[in-house]
């Protein structure tokens, strides 16, 4: 084999090892939104996990439907956000409301106001299994 080709190889082999180690979060960033890890715990229920993150919005921005292998508690810290679990009307929030979205329910989030919007997520999910997965 050239010696290009076995680099090329190499890199490729590096490169894809790595995403192994990448996390979720950074996986399923979004133009407009910026999604920062603030904790991961073990739990007392066996097999779980509880994760939080701050997600920040630019204005007019959207999360597609999605869904986590477990439960989401949603606090919103600034701004007007727009969520909709699927087949259930949109909700608008504000600053100080909550929201509760159900294990594996497909949902989206949208900034609908004119600044920064943000939210803090709580996900209390299944360990192993992918934070966040997008609906196809």
């Amino acid at each position: 084999m050239k010696p290009y080709k076995k680099l090329l190889l190499s890199l490729f082999t590096i490169f894809s090892l790595t995403l192994l180690f990448i996390p979720d979060q950074a996986i399923a960033q979004q133009p407009g939104i910026v999604r920062t890890d603030l904790q991961r715990h073990d739990i007392s229920v066996a097999g779980h996990e509880a994760i939080q993150v701050r997600v920040d919005f630019k204005p007019g921005t959207a999360f597609g439907m999605h869904a986590h292998p477990g439960e989401e508690i949603i606090y919103v810290l600034e701004g007007t956000l727009e969520y909709e679990i699927e087949g259930e009307r949109p909700v608008t929030l504000k600053a100080g409301d909550v929201f509760f979205v159900p294990a594996g329910k497909n949902h989206s989030a949208k900034n609908v106001g004119k600044v920064n919007g943000a939210e803090l997520a709580t996900y209390i999910v299944e360990k192993g299994k992918p934070l966040l997965v997008l609906k196809k």
